[in-house]
């Protein structure tokens, strides 16, 4: 008999124990940690340091899909100067920046 039909059958023929009724739920649990919780936070905590690595010159696409250029850092402000064109710039929140792009290595 394997161990988990020995510990589902408990004590006899009567009720489980309360350890093997809240089992299944801890087992979720600790999944959905495992699964969802901890590699979110890892992702998060990758993005705030790329945040906090931003400096002038590096290209920048927004969380509202803007591609453009930093030209100027507000550290007080905690806000970025990013040029979208010829003659245009925005100063866009630090939080507002999705990725940084990294350019491709040339293919020569």
């Amino acid at each position: 008999m394997s161990l988990p039909m020995m510990l589902l059958q408990g004590t006899g023929g009567g009720q489980p124990s309360s350890l093997m009724m809240w089992m299944p739920i801890v087992l979720i649990f600790v999944i959905m940690y495992f699964l969802i919780l901890r590699p979110q936070a890892k992702r998060q905590k990758e993005h705030q340091a790329m945040l906090n690595a931003l400096q002038k010159g590096d290209d920048v696409v927004t969380a509202g899909g803007i591609y453009g250029t930093i030209v100027g850092v507000k550290e007080k402000e905690q806000t970025l100067i990013v040029k979208i064109a010829d003659n245009v710039k925005v100063e866009i929140a630090r939080s507002g920046i999705a990725r940084k792009i990294t350019p491709a290595p040339s293919a020569s």
